[in-house]
């Protein structure tokens, strides 16, 4: 059984959606650990009530993100993880802690990378007055979500929509697919070679994958 540790710092919806899927075995895998920068974090709970072990490490108790991280990765590193799984984990992290688990590490970015990385996208595609929006999972590298791309899921933007409208729409879309690339990776279909993205032996276009 694989093991898989999931960082996160707030209501951890993804989260669910993972451990969900492992119970469903549609992840032949386990989260067998979740850790988060914040102590209120609901999605700690939810790992609690699927009696999985939680770590809150705050980064109050550090001088600066490089002696955070590396307690953050003496922590992980405790539980042996085959893969490492950011599920709205609000932090910038280091490149020596990138460099750790390259090639193990995956996130998934709210927009169709690469429009739209760090904070506030969906606000910002409504902004533009966008009609498409999305979600991206991608390999983690030292650039911002900048990693190669594994699958995008697309929504439509209609005229009128409030954030929160739009925010549901893609969320409905990361509980399908991060579970999906999660078992990828877990069966050993999926892999980061020279900073792009392979699946079944096959190099990714920049969009990821594609039904054909």
């Amino acid at each position: 059984m694989k093991n898989i540790v999931v960082l996160i710092s707030g209501s951890g919806s993804n989260l669910q959606a993972v451990i969900d899927a492992c119970q469903q075995n549609r992840i032949n895998g386990q989260v067998c650990a979740v850790l988060s920068n914040t102590a209120n974090a609901y999605g700690l709970l939810r790992a609690k009530q699927a009696d999985i072990p939680t770590h809150v490490i705050s980064p109050k108790n550090y001088a600066d993100r490089q002696t955070y991280d590396e307690a953050l990765k003496h922590t992980i590193d405790q539980y042996q993880p085959d893969l490492l799984v950011l599920a709205g984990y609000m932090r910038i992290l280091t490149p020596d802690f990138v460099q750790h688990y390259l090639g193990r590490l995956l996130n998934i970015h709210p927009s169709l990378l690469p429009k739209y990385p760090g904070l506030h996208t969906h606000r910002k595609a409504i902004t533009n007055g966008d009609t498409e929006h999305g979600t991206s999972v991608h390999f983690v590298t030292e650039e911002l979500d900048g990693g190669p791309v594994i699958l995008q899921a697309k929504v439509p933007i209609f005229a009128g929509d409030q954030e929160n409208e739009v925010v549901k729409r893609v969320q409905t879309q990361e509980h399908n697919i991060y579970p999906l690339v999660i078992n990828w990776f877990i069966e050993g279909r999926l892999s980061m070679v020279n900073g792009k993205a392979y699946l079944d032996g096959k190099i990714l276009p920049p969009e990821g994958y594609a039904a054909e």
